[in-house]
């Protein structure tokens, strides 16, 4: 029987569901290896830190499904349901992970254009005459 994770990060638009199995390191994102999604390095290192912080690198396959947002939003959406997982499978892990700030959801989203304006706070040039 596989035991199976999931856990689920947001960040703006972008939604990740992160399946956790134990394997050996495996990362596929939508179907795609993860070099092919993420071709930064630094992206995948930040995905990648939780679990290199809780010392279990090599350790999991990952199976992501991740929509919505851009790149940087996936990515951050990706380390928070990674980290959520993580916490579920085990829930000792819950406080080093959250003093490193993995579990912290980031509350910020695009604000709304306004009507009469060009967009959310700026306006158009005034002109006296």
């Amino acid at each position: 029987m596989i035991t199976e994770t999931i856990g689920v990060g947001r960040r703006k638009t972008a939604v990740a569901s992160v399946r956790l199995r134990p394997g050996n390191g495996q990362v596929k994102i939508n179907g795609r290896p993860f070099e092919v999604y993420f071709p930064l390095e630094i992206q995948r290192e930040t995905i990648i830190e939780p679990i290199k912080s809780v010392g279990k690198a090599g350790h999991y396959d990952l199976v992501i499904t991740v929509r919505g947002g851009g790149i940087e939003g996936q990515v951050i959406a990706t380390r928070l349901g990674i980290a959520r997982a993580l916490v579920g499978e085990e829930g000792e892990r819950r406080q080093d992970l959250k003093t490193k700030g993995f579990l912290t959801r980031d509350p910020r989203k695009r604000e709304r254009k306004k009507y009469g304006l060009k967009g959310a706070r700026k306006r158009f040039q005034f002109s006296k005459r």
